[in-house]
């Protein structure tokens, strides 16, 4: 098994979710460490991997809705600081990479199928193996106890059920 970096300039975990079913805001989290170990790097074989993100680091660029998102009306991050990841099982055709392992939000555990696509191997210049992928899954927030919500006067409600979270990753060979 090798271990592998993150190179966290060139990453990111990403989101998103409409708002009063017309828009979409999207956010990040700034803050995350990653533990990634594998046989073949290429497609994720035989691997480990281990992602914990820190509440606290959302960004959505509105601090006001930041501090709510971290309260406890969703995330309470003074409660629950982080949110991790837990590779399980990765299977694979020529076509598409399927991560799936267990995320867990605020005490709750539930298994989540990543779609990733490797997007190629290049030498950086240092002269280090550098490898990118694109991961893509969608959440439903109410199954991790992120209910808050309320309702629109013109009908429906002011957050979507469903989240889709985007991970970019530059992983280098150590």
């Amino acid at each position: 098994m090798t271990t592998y970096s993150v190179d966290f300039f060139h990453s990111s975990i990403n989101f998103s979710i409409k708002h009063m079913m017309i828009t979409k805001v999207h956010g990040t989290f700034d803050s995350f460490a990653a533990h990634i170990e594998a046989s073949k790097i290429e497609d994720f074989n035989d691997s480990y991997i281990r992602f914990e993100i820190d509440v606290a680091s959302i960004n959505t660029r509105d601090s006001s809705r930041d501090h709510h998102l971290i309260s406890a009306d969703f995330f309470n991050a003074d409660r629950y600081p982080k949110i991790t990841f837990i590779s399980k099982e990765i299977t694979s055709d020529q076509h598409q990479i399927k991560l799936h392992g267990d995320l867990t939000i605020k005490d709750v555990t539930r298994p989540v199928t990543f779609e990733v696509t490797y997007n190629g191997c290049v030498k950086n210049p240092w002269d280090i193996d550098t490898y990118g992928y694109t991961c893509q899954t969608e959440i439903n927030r109410s199954d991790f106890n992120l209910t808050y919500n309320d309702s629109l006067e013109s009908g429906g409600l002011l957050i979507s059920e469903q989240v889709k979270i985007s991970v970019e990753l530059q992983l280098n060979k150590n």
